[in-house]
């Protein structure tokens, strides 16, 4: 009788206790959470699976026929020639300037250092297709500044930029500033005892770089060259204005053309993507594998340090003259061409005659013209908007992710990351396998275009999210949450004001790379609902140069003004030192 009466009186509690579980569903943290994870799943997942069911499946079996109607048009071989070519190009150009120039600022006594600062973040402002315009108007064979300045010497033609040669230097002078911000960070945290021991030892300063400090840099080396690699494969603007008009086809440039004839390939650009996006998987599993290794190239430990700047000696003014060089050509040249070209009624190589034709007519086309006006504003809105979803959204899932032992919460790490590994045009072409047949109206308006950047940099916020959230302790949360706190005051009051120095950063990055976003936005852009990016795209197709170059100054000196005025607000918010 004892045993009946005890489960009768467990089976009513136990009964009230999934009441209760179930109540908990509803309760608004738990459905804030649910929320964001729901978001976080359907946006990695959805759009590679609609893409791999696009490409495999033609509607009544599954087949492998786009692939061979793909490489029957253009030959796997060559395809993966040109752009493996044009990635290792690329990237030793990018990782060997941005090494360099990184050594030089943090281990030598070069003059200018200041220089290189302002080489490294000016780049990361300038649009990608920008940049490549303005080499167009450098070294193009017919109105290139340079080879008019050499032709008296070298003969017309000297230098050709669109070439593979030629892609590879602008992609990578374009990518070389992200090699120096990630090499002048390794640089900055190694103990330079050894490279004294080295030389007190005798050994001379070549030596010494070669056998001591860039085996100890072997970590950050790695990262630079598998993710510039990465970088290179999937970039868009360069192979397409300087690849197409010489016959260089890369993987991300014949997406484009099947996209763009008339009807529209889907199973072919489906069989390109899912090359492509094997080849930057590929590349990004390498880099993970190599990262774990760091332990092994460690020098930083609880011993203190003060880095000592060498002396170059005789090598300090063929190092100054590296640091002008690249000053001039990554930032002085590019911006000056663009700001003249912006002045002129015509493009015309400059020249004594060209500069007194200034005129202001482009600045006054591009303050006005409706088309300029309504994709400024377009892009203002996407990307504020998506910098403000993607990091409120990304805080809440880091905080899932570092604060619970929610069973599964690595998952919701991992699908973060995943569009990490796709390319913006592979995006792009994803999203039109979801969008056209998925019955969701966004297809043809601004919030398919707010879903592709959301995707894109959904990776970049949890990364910025994450990383503040493993510097705040548990214990303010756990002090207001004793104190009668909610969940969301807690979260509202408590981890947002002491995350605000890491949100700040990474909405920054995202609203600049969202507003300098082309390969995704010029799949899925429909007329009125054009983009910055795509309306430079459109202008350098029709012909207005000097029209896009005042749109890009403007553009250029918008983003600058951003930044400026983010960070003075981010100075006044947060938690405030008294």
């Amino acid at each position: 009788m004892a045993h009946v009466s005890t489960t009768a009186r467990e089976r009513p509690l136990s009964g009230l206790a999934n009441r209760l579980d179930w109540r908990r569903l509803f309760q608004p943290q738990v459905l804030i959470i649910l929320t964001v994870v729901i978001i976080v799943g359907y946006l990695a997942m959805v759009p590679v699976l609609y893409l791999l069911w696009g490409t495999f499946y033609d509607g009544a079996t599954l087949t492998l026929r786009f692939f061979g109607e793909a490489y029957s048009a253009f030959g796997l071989g060559e395809m993966i020639s040109n752009s493996f070519s044009f990635a290792i190009g690329s990237t030793v150009l990018s990782v060997t300037l941005g090494t360099t120039l990184a050594y030089l600022t943090v281990r030598t006594n070069v003059p200018f250092k200041g220089l290189l600062f302002a080489a490294s973040l000016v780049p990361l402002i300038i649009p990608g297709i920008l940049h490549t315009i303005a080499w167009i108007f450098l070294a193009s064979p017919r109105v290139g500044l340079f080879n008019r300045l050499l032709e008296p010497i070298v003969g017309p033609g000297f230098f050709n930029i669109f070439t593979m040669w030629g892609m590879m230097f602008v992609e990578g002078l374009h990518l070389s500033p992200l090699v120096f911000l990630l090499m002048f960070a390794a640089f900055r945290s190694m103990d330079p005892s050894l490279e004294e021991s080295a030389l007190m030892s005798g050994a001379r300063l070549p030596t010494v770089l070669r056998r001591v400090t860039l085996p100890l840099a072997k970590p950050a080396m790695y990262a630079s060259i598998l993710i510039m690699g990465v970088r290179a494969l999937e970039a868009f603007e360069v192979p397409a204005l300087l690849g197409i008009p010489n016959g260089v086809w890369v993987f991300t440039s014949r997406i484009w053309r099947v996209l763009n004839q008339f009807p529209a390939n889907y199973g072919q650009a489906g069989a390109y993507a899912l090359s492509l996006l094997a080849l930057t998987t590929v590349g990004v599993f390498w880099q993970s594998r190599l990262s774990n290794r760091g332990k092994s190239f460690q020098t930083v430990t609880g011993k203190g340090f003060r880095p000592h700047p060498m002396d170059l000696g005789v090598w300090r003014w063929p190092a100054t003259a590296l640091v002008l060089s690249y000053f001039v050509f990554a930032v002085v040249m590019p911006v000056l061409i663009l700001v003249y070209a912006s002045f002129q009624p015509f493009y015309s190589v400059p020249s004594m005659a060209s500069l007194q034709s200034f005129t202001l007519e482009n600045y006054a086309y591009t303050l006005t013209n409706s088309q300029a006006l309504r994709a400024s504003r377009n892009s203002l809105m996407l990307g504020i908007g998506t910098a403000t979803v993607v990091m409120f959204l990304m805080a809440i899932a880091s905080w899932l992710v570092v604060r619970t032992k929610t069973p599964g919460r690595w998952m919701i790490d991992n699908l973060s990351f995943l569009p990490l590994t796709i390319p913006g045009l592979v995006m792009g072409v994803a999203l039109l396998f979801v969008y056209l047949r998925f019955p969701i109206p966004v297809y043809g308006t601004i919030w398919i275009l707010f879903i592709a950047y959301f995707t894109r940099y959904m990776p970049y916020g949890m990364r910025y999210a994450s990383t503040s959230m493993y510097q705040i302790s548990g214990e303010l949360e756990e002090s207001a949450q004793t104190s009668g706190a909610t969940w969301w005051q807690t979260f509202r009051r408590v981890n947002l004001p002491l995350l605000m120095p890491g949100l700040l950063a990474g909405w920054i990055y995202i609203v600049m790379v969202s507003v300098r976003e082309l390969s995704s936005s010029i799949l899925l852009y429909s007329p009125g609902n054009e983009v910055l990016s795509i309306l430079i795209w459109e202008q350098w197709e029709n012909g207005q140069f000097t029209e896009l170059a005042s749109l890009g100054v403007l553009m250029v000196l918008a983003l600058v003004a951003l930044v400026v005025i983010a960070q003075r607000l981010g100075a006044k918010v947060g938690v405030q030192g008294h």
